[in-house]
Parts: structure tokens; C-alpha cells; sequence
């Protein structure tokens, strides 16, 4: 695929990108690219699909409506394809396509009874269909779309899921049976439950240590397809001490895999070794491999004064210390938790990172906060060449908003994410005060061309 980008699309040229970039929401503005584990080109490359939030300078309120948009990149038109109540700050409606240009998928709410449900439509002709299951992660194939509950995903994390008032939240306690991962026939439109937080505790490989989880409740999280639609990579959640949505005393997360039908449970990483500081895991192209931000010991590599630096930028985001001869990284570990290894052992671990088709460069942003940005509201788009431990800065941009929120649920993170082809990318930013998507050429980046950040 080549995209032939519209010239009504503004190239953005600031701090001397080493790739081309172009913005293509350049008018309303409010607009975000889903998550960094999908794309939001087309199958077919032609379209990008958005979301536009109702407001920046404020906390929206459950009820109010957001707009799904559809982008075409070859015109430069953008066009209202729907509304929906069914959305939140950080991933907006879940917009993600499914096996072609007439499937697209969201979330909307009914707020006759605040229950979610997921929205097949074909944007091209509007038909749409409504789903009795809501939308996470449509499955490469577009038959099946999986999920969490949604309400339930803001009691963990603000920013989440949908938006419904608080006491439209339902709490779990301990593990329960009637909550835990959804799977929507997209044919037929039904939902079932098809593994329980219960089941997954009690059959859990490595088994959970009982005695550490009396006192909590389990929450899902991110739940995620990989390449070859046979398997799930689930972040489970255990805290302790929920009182209401987003108030808790302790989290513990886990990083758990299973077949898609409910089977084979496995922990690929343990609640300890994320205890010590991580994030971000999202499945390598071969489907057996996950790909995540991890703190992990690396003799002969200590360094007091990055290990400081580092440790009181992640405390400002809310992660937990490094511990001493621990350094946060790049790891790459098979789904069951075993084979587990550093992908770059030089590249200060950052945001949000995929890997691309050719095994070797990682794609990545950061948070404003983290050492590897620069201190002004501006952040990288980083690539990574794991071969040669080289990276090249392809985009300086600013990405801290005017209004972050009461929870930092209003943060704007870039978020980028591949298209089918490996050779476009999509992001989020704000540098004129107001969240915008921009698309950004790779072919030369990843053909070699790398330079180091200090030149960058």
C-alpha cells in the first residue's frame, strides 16, 4: 500500500522530524487515535477512523455524546459516521476496524438503563448493527470482538471503558463468577461470558499464592487479540481496599494469556515481577511472543544516577521505585512466561511500545515525565533498532494538554500505532492546545536509516 495523502493535510515540520509527517485532523480538533495495539488506518489504507471528544477543558459527564469519525485520506474529506455515549478520555469509543472497509466497530450506551454495547456499522453506507456485547478487541478476522466489562474498567483506572455515573459501576468481590472476559459473535450479534475471574484464579498456571489475595477484589483490564486470532492476552487486576471508582489502597497486576475459548490459562508475567515496575504489553507479530516495559536486573549495566533519575520520573506517573541493579527495558516474553529477554539492552524503556513486522525495530512514545523526553512538554516518537542498540528520534512533538484532568484522565498520550503494511504510523499530540492525529511515513526509518537521539 502507498498512501496518497491529500494536500489539504499540513505537514509538520517542527524540531526537524526525520521522517515526514502530516497532520490529518486539521480543523475541529479534539481528536484521538485509539490505542497504540491498533490500527486505525483501514484495511484497505484509505481511512482513518477517530474519535472526537466533547470537550478539553473539562471532565465530561456520563451521557454526553462524542462523534466517530471517518478520515479519508485520499480526499482530505472528514465526516461524522456517528455519535456515541459509549466512551472515554484515554481510548475514546474503542473505534478499530474489522476485516475490511465496512467494518467498523464502537461502543455506544444506553442511557435508559447505562448499559454499553458494542456497534458494527459500514461507513461508507451507514448501515450499522447493534451487538449485544461491547468492543475491546475485534479479532483479526472481524467474526468475534472480545472484552471486559466496561463499567467495571473505570473502577480500576480512570479514563477507561465507558462513561456511566458511579453508582452505575458494579463492584466485584474477591473473584468473582458473573464477571471476566466477553466474547461477541459479530454474525449474530450474541455475548457470552466465556472465563470467569473465578475460573481464571483457580486454574491459573503458575497458580496465584491464595494467601495474598483474601483481602482484594479482581478487575479486567486490557484484553487483547493476538496476530493469529488464537489467543488472549488479558491484564488482570487485584486491589485492595476499593471504596469507590479509582480510590483503592494496593494493586497488584498480572499479565495473564488463554486460548480463545476460556482455555489454557498461563501467567507470562507474575504480579512480583510487575511489582517492580511496568507497563504497556501488547503481542509481538508472531503470536507467541508479548512485547512490554519491564524492570529487570542487568548486571554490569548499573547506574546510580540514571537509576535515580529514572526512578523519580516513574514516580511521578505513579510507578512504583526501581529496584537497586534493576533498569526499565525492553523485554520480549513468550506467553506462558517463559523465554523472557531484554529486546534492546541499551534503550531506556518508554510509553508505548509494538514491534514491528520484522522482528527487530521496537515503535514507541513516552510520557512528558520520563527521562527520555525533554522536559517542556514535548515527547519522542522513538524507533528502536534492537540489532544495533541505535535509535532514532522521528518526531519531537508537544503532548501535554492545558487541562490533565482531577486523575490525569485528560493526559494526552501519542499512542502510536502501525498500519497494516508497517510502513505508516498514527499518533496523538496537541502542540496548538488541542488533541490532533497525525500520520507519519516510515519506509526510510525502517529501511536503516537511524540516528542517535543526542544528534536528533
Amino acid at each position: 500500500m502507498t498512501l496518497e495523502l491529500s494536500d489539504r493535510f499540513p505537514k509538520y515540520t517542527d524540531f526537524a522530524p526525520a521522517a515526514p509527517v502530516w497532520c490529518v485532523t486539521p480543523r475541529t480538533g479534539r481528536t484521538i487515535n485509539r490505542f497504540f495495539d491498533r490500527s486505525p488506518f483501514s484495511p484497505s489504507g484509505r481511512y482513518l477512523a477517530v474519535t472526537r471528544l466533547p470537550c478539553e477543558d473539562r471532565c465530561p459527564i456520563p451521557g454526553e455524546p462524542a462523534e466517530v469519525v471517518l478520515i479519508d485520506l485520499q480526499s482530505g474529506e472528514e465526516r461524522i459516521v456517528a455519535e456515541t455515549r459509549g466512551w472515554d478520555t484515554q481510548l475514546g469509543a474503542q473505534v478499530q476496524w474489522g476485516a475490511n472497509d465496512a467494518q467498523l466497530f464502537f461502543n455506544d450506551v444506553d442511557t435508559a438503563d447505562w448499559r454499553p454495547f458494542g456497534v458494527v456499522l459500514d461507513p461508507l453506507t451507514g448501515v450499522r448493527r447493534r451487538l449485544d456485547g461491547t468492543v475491546y478487541d475485534v479479532s483479526p478476522d472481524g467474526r468475534w470482538a472480545v472484552s471486559p466489562c466496561l463499567r467495571r474498567t473505570a473502577a480500576t483506572q480512570s479514563g477507561y471503558g465507558v462513561l456511566v455515573p458511579n453508582d452505575r459501576i458494579p463492584i466485584n468481590r474477591g473473584a468473582a463468577d458473573d464477571d471476566g472476559i466477553y466474547l461477541t459473535n459479530i454474525k449474530t450479534g450474541r455475548c457470552n461470558l466465556i472465563v470467569s475471574w473465578q475460573q481464571i484464579v483457580a486454574s491459573i498456571q503458575p497458580p496465584l499464592d491464595s494467601r495474598r489475595y483474601v483481602h482484594g477484589d479482581f478487575y479486567g483490564f486490557h484484553v487483547k487479540w493476538n496476530p493469529q486470532g488464537d489467543r488472549l492476552m488479558l491484564v488482570l487486576r487485584w486491589v485492595r481496599g476499593l471504596r469507590q471508582p479509582g480510590r483503592f489502597q494496593k494493586m497488584k497486576k498480572h499479565l495473564v494469556t488463554l486460548r480463545a475459548d476460556g482455555s489454557d490459562i498461563r501467567q507470562a508475567i507474575t504480579a512480583e515481577q510487575w511489582g517492580r515496575g511496568g507497563n504497556h504489553p501488547n503481542w509481538c507479530p508472531d503470536g507467541e511472543h508479548i512485547l512490554m516495559n519491564l524492570n529487570v536486573p542487568l548486571p554490569g549495566r548499573r547506574c546510580p544516577r540514571l537509576r535515580r533519575h529514572v526512578g523519580e520520573a516513574m514516580s511521578r506517573i505513579g510507578l512504583p521505585p526501581i529496584a537497586p541493579g534493576y533498569q526499565y527495558r525492553f523485554v520480549k516474553v513468550r506467553f506462558d512466561g517463559t523465554d523472557l529477554q531484554v529486546a534492546s539492552p541499551l534503550a531506556q524503556a518508554s510509553g508505548h511500545p509494538t514491534l514491528h513486522a520484522n522482528q527487530r525495530h521496537i515503535l514507541t512514545d513516552a510520557y512528558p515525565q520520563e527521562p527520555v523526553s525533554f522536559g517542556d512538554g514535548t515527547v519522542p516518537i522513538r524507533l528502536i533498532d534492537t540489532k544495533t542498540d541505535r535509535e532514532t528520534t522521528l518526531v519531537r512533538i508537544h503532548a501535554q494538554p492545558a487541562f490533565r484532568g482531577r486523575r490525569n484522565e485528560l493526559r494526552v498520550d501519542p499512542h502510536p500505532a502501525w498500519d497494516s503494511t508497517f510502513r505508516y504510523i498514527a499518533f496523538n499530540a496537541c502542540p496548538d492546545s488541542t488533541r490532533r492525529v497525525y500520520v507519519a511515513d516510515l519506509q526510510d526509518a525502517v529501511r536503516g536509516v537511524a540516528v542517535s537521539r543526542a544528534a536528533a
